[in-house]
Parts: C-alpha cells; sequence; structure tokens
C-alpha cells in the first residue's frame, strides 16, 4: 500500500469514527448538563467543598466561582511541585524552582500544559499523578462548563441565571471525562502503553554506556492528555515516545480522542437551544478549517523541496519513522486547532509553510474544533461577529438564536477576540526587544524569530506546543508565557460569562421573513470567512516576518 493511500485511508476511518460517535457523545452530554438530579458520588463532593448545586448563580458568582476554583488549584499544585522532594515515591527528583514551579501550575490549571521541563527528569510519581492529571481532569471540565453556561445564555430567556458552576464541574468530571478516560487507557494499554509506579531503571546500551529509564502511570494520563485537550506529556518527546504512543493504533487512537469531545459539543449545543441544525452549521465550519489544514499541511511536507527530502519522499526531519508524514501532519494540525499542544513529531522541522499553517490554528482562536469548551464558546463569540457583519450588509438588527445582538453584545465580542491577538503581538514584541526572545532561539533568521512566535502564540492561546529550539527554561520566560496563559485563559472567560448573562437576561425575538437563517450552509461560509479574514488581518504582519519569509525563500 502507498504512503499516500495509507494516509487517505487514516483519515477516512478518522472522520467516520468522529461521525459516529459525535450524535450518542453530545446528547449524552446535553443530558448531563441539563439533569436535576445528582449522583450519590456526586453528592459526597458537593458536601465535600460545602457546595449547594440547586442553586442558581447569576454571571459574577459564576464568574467568581471559575476564578477562585482556578486560583486554588495554582496554589496547590505550585505547593505540590516545592515539596516533591519530601513525598513519597520522589524518584530521588529535587523540588522544582519557583519561577518553572509556577509556570507549570498556571500551564496545568489554565488546560495550556506548556511544559519548560522533562517530565522523565523532573517530576515525582505523586506530582504527576496527585498534581498535574488531575489538573487534566478539572481544567478541561471549568471548559466544558463555561461553554455550557454561554449555551444557556441563547437557551434561557428573561433570567441571569446560568446554572451551578460546581455542579456542571463535577458533573462533567464525574460523568463524561472519568468513564471515557478509564476506557481510552484501558485500549492504550492494550496498545502497549505502560502503566505503573516502578522506580527508575538503569540500563546498557548498544554501545556500552548506561541510561535511566523513567517508568510511570503513563496510559492513565495520556488517555486525560488527549481526551481533555490538554496536552503535557509524562515524557519530554510527548507522543513522539514509545512509552507514551507505541504504534499506529495508538497514535490514531489519541487523535480520535483529542477531537472526539470538541467535535461533539456542537451536537451538546444545538439539543440545549432546540436546534440539532444549528450545531450542525458550527460542527461544519469547524470541519472545513480542520480539514483545509491537515490537506495543506500533509501536501506541503510531502511536497517539501530539497534533495534529501526528495530522497526520503518528504521532510522526515523530526519525523518518527514509524508514522511518517501523513499522520505526523494529521496529529500536528489536530494538536494545534485543538487546546491539546501534544505531538508526535517535531513542529520546529517542518517546512515554513507548514509550520506557519500550525501557526494559523492557533491564530484562529483554536476553534477548528478547538479545545474542551473552550472551542465551543470561541467558535459562537465569532458566530456573533458573523451575524452582525451579515446585519450591517443588509441593514438589520442582527440576531442569532432568537436573541438581538445589540451594543453590549458587540463590545464584549469584541473584547473576547482581542484579547489573545494582544497577548502574543505584545509578549512577542517584548521579547524580542528586551534580547529575551533572541537569546533562546536556536535558530536565526526568520525560523529563529517564529520559535518566539509561536511560544507566545501556544502560550496566549493556551495549546502547549512549542518550536523544540526555543530555550522556554528561563526565569523570565516562565514568567512572561505563565502571565499569559492565565491571561489568556481566565480574561476571555469574563467577556464569555458576561455575555452568557447579557443573552440570557433578553426576551426572545420572533423569527421574520428578514432572519438570517444561521442553520443554512451559506451561513457556514460566512463564519468560515469571517474568521479567517479577521485573523488574517491580525496577524498577517507576524506571520509575514516568520514562516511565510522562511516559506518563500525556501
Amino acid at each position: 500500500m502507498s504512503p499516500v493511500l495509507a494516509d487517505v485511508l487514516q483519515v477516512t476511518a478518522l472522520i467516520a469514527a468522529l461521525a459516529l460517535v459525535h450524535r450518542p457523545l453530545g446528547d449524552h452530554m446535553a443530558a448531563v448538563y441539563s439533569s436535576n438530579k445528582h449522583l450519590r458520588v456526586e453528592r459526597w463532593i458537593y458536601r465535600a467543598v460545602g457546595a449547594n448545586p440547586d442553586v442558581e448563580m447569576r454571571w459574577p458568582a459564576y464568574l467568581r466561582a471559575v476564578l477562585a476554583f482556578s486560583a486554588v488549584s495554582v496554589l496547590l499544585l505550585y505547593v505540590l511541585q516545592r515539596v516533591q522532594d519530601t513525598l513519597p515515591l520522589s524518584l530521588g527528583f529535587k523540588a522544582i524552582t519557583p519561577d518553572q514551579a509556577f509556570n507549570t501550575a498556571v500551564s496545568f490549571t489554565s488546560n495550556t500544559n506548556w511544559q519548560s521541563y522533562s517530565g522523565e527528569t523532573a517530576m515525582s510519581h505523586v506530582t504527576q499523578t496527585s498534581g498535574l492529571a488531575v489538573q487534566n481532569f478539572v481544567s478541561a471540565a471549568v471548559g466544558i462548563a463555561v461553554a455550557v453556561a454561554l449555551v444557556r445564555g441563547f437557551a434561557r430567556s428573561r433570567t441571569g441565571e446560568l446554572g451551578n458552576f460546581w455542579a456542571d464541574l463535577v458533573r462533567g468530571v464525574v460523568r463524561i471525562l472519568v468513564p471515557l478516560s478509564v476506557v481510552a487507557a484501558i485500549l492504550l494499554v492494550a496498545a502497549g502503553a505502560i502503566q505503573n509506579f516502578a522506580g527508575i531503571h538503569e540500563i546498557t546500551t548498544v554501545t556500552g554506556q548506561t541510561q535511566s529509564i523513567s517508568p510511570g502511570a503513563v496510559a492513565s494520563q495520556e488517555a486525560i492528555k488527549n481526551l481533555g485537550t490538554n496536552g503535557g506529556g509524562y515524557f519530554n518527546a510527548n507522543s513522539a515516545h514509545p512509552f507514551e504512543n507505541p504504534n499506529g493504533f495508538s497514535n490514531l487512537l489519541t487523535i480520535f480522542l483529542l477531537l472526539v469531545i470538541p467535535f461533539s459539543l456542537p451536537r451538546t449545543f444545538g439539543r440545549m437551544v432546540g436546534s440539532v441544525r444549528q450545531g450542525y452549521a458550527i460542527v461544519a465550519a469547524m470541519a472545513t478549517i480542520w480539514f483545509v489544514g491537515v490537506v495543506l499541511v500533509t501536501w506541503i511536507e510531502y511536497a517539501h523541496p530539497g534533495t534529501a527530502a526528495q530522497l526520503a519522499g518528504g521532510a522526515m526531519e523530526g519525523k518518527e519513522q514509524r508514522f511518517g508524514e501523513g499522520a505526523s501532519s494529521l496529529f500536528a494540525v489536530s494538536t494545534t486547532m485543538t487546546s491539546t499542544g501534544s505531538v508526535n513529531s517535531f513542529h520546529d522541522s517542518y517546512s515554513g509553510l507548514s509550520g506557519g499553517v500550525l501557526l494559523l490554528g492557533m491564530m484562529l482562536g483554536e476553534i477548528a474544533p478547538g479545545g474542551v469548551g473552550s472551542g465551543l464558546y470561541g467558535m459562537l463569540i465569532m458566530a456573533i461577529i458573523a451575524v452582525f457583519i451579515a446585519g450591517l450588509m443588509v441593514g438589520r438588527t442582527p440576531e442569532y438564536l432568537g436573541k438581538k445582538i445589540g451594543t453590549r453584545e458587540i463590545k464584549l465580542a469584541a473584547c473576547f477576540i482581542l484579547v489573545t491577538p494582544a497577548l502574543v503581538l505584545i509578549g512577542t514584541a517584548v521579547a524580542m526587544a528586551t534580547g529575551h526572545g533572541e537569546s533562546s532561539m536556536t535558530n536565526t533568521g526568520a525560523h529563529g524569530f517564529s520559535e518566539v512566535l509561536y511560544a507566545y502564540t501556544s502560550a496566549s492561546n493556551n495549546n502547549g506546543s512549542a518550536f523544540a529550539g526555543f530555550g522556554a527554561n528561563t526565569a523570565y520566560h516562565n514568567t512572561a508565557l505563565g502571565l499569559c496563559m492565565a491571561l489568556g485563559r481566565f480574561l476571555p472567560m469574563v467577556f464569555v460569562l458576561a455575555l452568557a448573562g447579557s443573552l440570557a437576561e433578553q426576551k426572545p425575538v420572533p423569527e421574520t421573513a428578514g432572519t438570517l437563517r444561521t442553520e443554512k450552509p451559506l451561513f457556514t461560509g460566512l463564519l468560515v470567512g469571517a474568521i479567517v479574514i479577521i485573523t488574517g488581518l491580525t496577524f498577517f504582519p507576524a506571520l509575514a516576518l516568520g514562516p511565510l519569509a522562511e516559506g518563500l525563500a525556501a
């Protein structure tokens, strides 16, 4: 079988699997967040934290709960890293330095999972399982909760109540993420991923040298790392490591896991607002952008110029021979268009134009399909912008799902879409102007600039992947990137929840002959166009200095 045919069959199988679970998983999540009943284990958790899950919250209370929970999570994870050398199963590792502990605590709490450390030589078993893996669950559940709150804003009327954060958080973990992760972990173990708490193994290599091999509870963390679009690997090589990703089956399963919830949440949205066609329009826009990205990166990597690349059948530098061009490109696009950040190849080795597409996937706001929860609320914000543009074109007050999009709503949506570009561009500019960016670059010229741009794009968009040549473990970058991750995660949530509260208070507007049909393919096309144009106008100058300059010079 030719590599190209194998790649086509792989993408086809992935799309078929995602389509197969789209409806049942989307309906299940809608039922979870619409239910008035609490499981026994959930009631135990509510009593333990002192929360009343039956009390409805307005958006300021919902936001305070999100921020308070996240702040406590950052503090606990920071302390755990600072004292890990005194805890059991430390593997002899030292405590993490203050700046790196801050960066890692913010990273995992914000669902970014940016790693300026090598997991197998830095983090103890207790830190990995009780700290990092726990945040993989709860940070993902926070993202879904905020998305569901926005959906309730569209679905409800004449009330400012958006549900209960603690109920949404606990249900997301107990009824969605834990069951799916258990199944995924079993499949990964069956595929060959390791799962143990053994000590470090010293082995002798074929050259006669000694090498330390760190084991760990890898399969369980690998499952939620991708299912929750987290991305933090147990090992420095992430999903390129055979202990995490042993073969082609585990690789395809991993890609499926990181896409399945984001691609199913539009169905949840459609069910909760009472129109599944609205969900189909949103998922169609997501799928269109994702598929175009996969085709572009795969084609560029196969056709990469140069004698060595042509003889190898493509640009194989930085890629696993086990996966080849197609599976590596599919993984790279999927991980950058979600907020996952896990990698099975090194993006720093991709050609200039391919690296530009991966950067663009994050710059779009990671909405195709985006992170768990964050992808849906990001796409709904863009839908509001698209409706507003359409209203300007025909001279009508814009409406979406029976809610008028007025001055307040547009201001909140505009603030949302301006946060991450400001963090990316200002963060990159300051790093380059102060010399901290240049001193951390492995390469020079356009590719070196792309390393810095990629780092701040990844942190601000809560992705977590990196151009591997970028030296991130400095006091400056640990602090600056940590601030970008925190602001990039929680500041947009302020505007999302404020928008949800504003929409929930409105009285529904009856549909008329002049109402834009937002469930039609025409609107899907308008939505995709608005996303691409807004992103292009914002980031084209920065892309021209980095990946475009490198790609055109090749």
